[in-house]
């Protein structure tokens, strides 16, 4: 699996990590949470000559999504989310348009997802899994060949998304963390803010000190 990584600045919050994935054998691409730096992408997927064939957003949130009709408009691809932030996407109060571009953003996804449901690219699969919490449809992606788990801003390295959000809730997110750590230790987990981490890393950091495990303020 090729995995390129483009962090897009944005002006509030950390910078947000977009990902672009493909099967090196059919060169199938994915594009996770593209919230900007367009030009930045499309040149990967020309450089390695690949063939986008989705757009996965994690959720509804402005500072991922933003980017997304241009790349489909640019690249083609089909437009992804979980079903449950489907609506989200076209209303600027849950999706923080107003907050974080300082004005409305719809954007009409070309599918709604659910859990379990199993994305192709060649021979590469990537399962849905549902973890409401910082939005009601957040969702990861898991690849149990290539061991590794696109978080979204449902885990972080040492800490979780924020749940004082329009659609959050705390115990929800509590329970996609528990959730996501029943896969394997070594799951090198890739989030949509900040560094990378492991499923083995936080499995340590909640279970040891739950106090330390805290909500992300800043995502």
């Amino acid at each position: 699996m090729l995995l390129k990584e483009v962090r897009i600045t944005m002006w509030l919050g950390s910078p947000t990590n977009c990902y672009v994935v493909m099967d090196e054998k059919t060169k199938e691409a994915m594009v996770i949470d593209p919230a900007g730096s367009i030009d930045k992408i499309e040149q990967i997927l020309k450089d390695e000559n690949a063939q986008l064939k989705y757009i996965y957003l994690t959720h509804c949130h402005a500072d991922h999504i933003i980017g997304a009709e241009s790349l489909k408009q640019r690249c083609g691809g089909k437009i992804l989310i979980h079903k449950d932030d489907y609506p989200g996407l076209q209303d600027s109060i849950i999706n923080l348009s107003i907050m974080v571009l300082g004005k409305d953003y719809e954007l009409k996804a070309d599918e709604a997802v659910e859990e379990n449901q199993v994305l192709k690219l060649g021979e590469l699969e990537f399962r849905v899994i549902h973890t409401p919490g910082h939005t009601k449809g957040g969702s990861c992606l898991y690849c149990e060949q290539e061991k590794c788990l696109f978080s979204g801003d449902t885990m972080f390295k040492g800490t979780y998304g924020r749940t004082d959000l329009p659609s959050s809730s705390q115990m929800a997110i509590e329970a996609s963390i528990e959730k996501l750590l029943k896969l394997p230790g070594d799951t090198m987990v890739y989030p949509g803010h900040g560094s990378p981490t492991t499923i083995a890393a936080e499995a340590a950091n909640w279970t040891a000190d739950l106090g330390l495990f805290e909500s992300c303020m800043k995502c």
